[in-house]
């Protein structure tokens, strides 16, 4: 099949060669210039073309009183050529909204992934600066969290309860080492293990994990889906784009589009009521989705205005890390009292003195160098977002007006010029002209509409359930939860109002102020002489890390990073 560009300059090669032969045509003396546009159309020399019109009673669809240049196998290579003409301009229409698309779950994903490597780093860092004698043990973990967060996003079977549950009890031993019980530890995995399991009947972090629960439910659910819907619009242009034409479409495209040649007018088009019927007809069951494309855009518009606060999954996981220390702190607080019921639970350890693993945050695992400047405060996730929901908007009668569209811009002849019928060139079409839908066709005098489309009802299904998804089953989804069962399972839900316990209030260290971007993400080196402004609102406890090892490069990759949150790079 030809693309797009081929195409547009085989058809005005067409228009060309026809208005050469204009001129005999009209006598129909000679078949040449139907040979010639026959040959090129179809890529080569074909046995048997007639070099002089003549009857033609063998033919099916291309049914004329005057002699034809063409002959039933003619007429089969047309019929082939119609059907790919169609599905040509389909693409050709469709093109724009598909690379809108297609590039916005791109750029979609590659923040998400941007996002999640950000935050872990975050992690690191807040161990590495403040925590560090646990920092090296805590590394695997940390890893593990954020490798199920991005599983989750890009739609794994993973369950986030079960991982931030699983990062706080893997926590706990950590925290109870060197914080509540530092110096001597047991060196016993049994212990160790004891510890991490009695980690839900202590709580030892209070309500922090339960807090992590819920924002990473209610930011994480809409991106999943959000980016879920994205790949589903690809999918519903890219059906679109290769529908498979019924034999009563197949014929009277055939009609419209080659039918003239047979009579030696190459340099006709359809008239526009003519082309209106024969492509509604053709395009019904796609128009059936119009209802259902039009609800998806505004689903997708009010998902992405609720994607805010606790729900927009950057500040979620930017902020991370800060929850991560309220957590520490929690415990670090409670110790005593965690003593005892850890003794209660556990016992009391074997004393073996031991020496703790110093931090050694690895920035070599990232290929990348790290830029950090300043950014504009408008050029946030949310409102790249919104520029693209913006663009989309533009599409939400895409289906419905698919037919008119392709037979304005590409297939029927202007207004007030001789045309093509079906049968003859006239001045105008005198036809009834049917509206769009499969409801409209049963008074079409072009195309006969039979039965239903099973792709297209697939799709329209698709939509259907991911609309549900969109909107959480609510016309309006302000509010996201993640839902539990007893079997663990999770389903889509709307949530009552939040509050601080929910974890909308914000970290007790205090919301990171958005000013930076890393364009290059981690170091070899570090250029700090783009840093314009930082703002640090931590206002957590720290632990005294005299004597600890992080490197040089660390300590100031640490100090930037955990008193500032980058904002994140325009992808789209």
């Amino acid at each position: 099949m030809m693309d797009a560009q081929t195409w547009r300059v085989g058809r005005r090669c067409l228009l060309l060669l026809a208005l050469v032969g204009f001129t005999r045509s009209e006598g129909m003396q000679s078949c040449e210039e139907v040979r010639k546009l026959f040959q090129w159309r179809l890529v080569g020399p074909v046995k048997g073309l007639p070099d002089s019109p003549r009857a033609g009673p063998d033919l099916q669809v291309c049914v004329a009183k005057k002699p034809t240049c063409c002959t039933r196998k003619m007429e089969e290579r047309y019929q082939i050529a119609a059907r790919q003409d169609m599905q040509q301009v389909l693409q050709t229409s469709s093109s724009a909204l598909k690379f809108l698309i297609s590039r916005n779950a791109a750029a979609f994903q590659e923040t998400l992934e941007t996002l999640i490597r950000q935050a872990e780093n975050y992690t690191s860092i807040l161990f590495c600066n403040t925590y560090r004698n646990m920092a090296l043990e805590a590394a695997a973990s940390i890893q593990e969290f954020f490798t199920d967060v991005g599983l989750y996003l890009f739609g794994a079977d993973v369950n986030p309860e079960e991982f931030v549950n699983r990062f706080f009890d893997s926590l706990f031993p950590l925290v109870y080492n060197h914080l509540i019980n530092p110096g001597v530890t047991d060196s016993s995995l049994e212990y160790s293990e004891c510890i991490r399991m009695a980690r839900r009947d202590i709580s030892p972090f209070g309500n922090i994990p339960q807090r992590v629960l819920g924002q990473m439910g209610r930011s994480l659910l809409p991106s999943r889906t959000f980016l879920q819907a994205l790949n589903l619009g690809i999918e519903v242009i890219n059906t679109t784009d290769h529908l498979r034409f019924s034999k009563e479409c197949s014929r009277a495209l055939l009609r419209m589009q080659y039918c003239p040649h047979c009579q030696g007018l190459t340099f006709s088009k359809p008239c526009m009521g003519y082309c209106l019927n024969v492509v509604r007809g053709c395009l019904a069951h796609v128009a059936e989705l119009n209802p259902h494309w039009h609800t998806y855009i505004r689903s997708l518009e009010e998902l992405s205005d609720a994607m805010h606060g606790t729900y927009d999954v950057e500040h979620v996981l930017l902020n991370f890390h800060l929850l991560v220390n309220d957590a520490v702190m929690q415990a670090h607080l409670d110790g005593q009292k965690i003593l005892e019921q850890v003794y209660k639970i556990c016992g009391r350890p074997v004393r073996t003195p031991t020496q703790s693993p110093r931090c050694s945050f690895d920035g070599s695992k990232e290929k990348h160098g790290m830029k950090i400047s300043t950014r504009n405060g408008e050029e946030t996730l949310a409102n790249r977002r919104k520029e693209f929901i913006n663009s989309l908007r533009l599409y939400r009668t895409f289906y419905g007006g698919l037919a008119d569209q392709l037979c304005v811009n590409e297939l029927a002849a202007g207004d007030g010029r001789p045309c093509w019928s079906g049968e003859d060139i006239v001045k105008s079409y005198t036809q009834r002209v049917v509206g769009n839908g499969i409801k409209a066709q049963s008074g079409n005098p072009e195309v006969k509409v039979k039965g239903t489309d099973p792709v297209i009802n697939q799709i329209i299904d698709k939509l259907k359930h991911v609309i549900q998804l969109l909107q959480g089953r609510s016309p309006k989804p302000s509010k996201w939860e993640l839902h539990t069962g007893s079997g663990g399972g999770m389903d889509e839900q709307l949530s009552g109002d939040c509050d601080d316990e929910d974890g909308c209030g914000g970290s007790g260290s205090g919301e990171v102020k958005r000013t930076l971007k890393i364009t290059d993400w981690m170091p070899e080196e570090m250029n700090l002489s783009d840093v314009k402004q930082i703002h640090q609102t931590d206002g957590g406890g720290t632990l005294d890390t005299a004597g600890a090892g992080c490197t040089a490069a660390t300590e100031t990759m640490a100090l930037t990073l955990m008193g500032a949150v980058m904002l994140l790079p325009g992808l789209w």
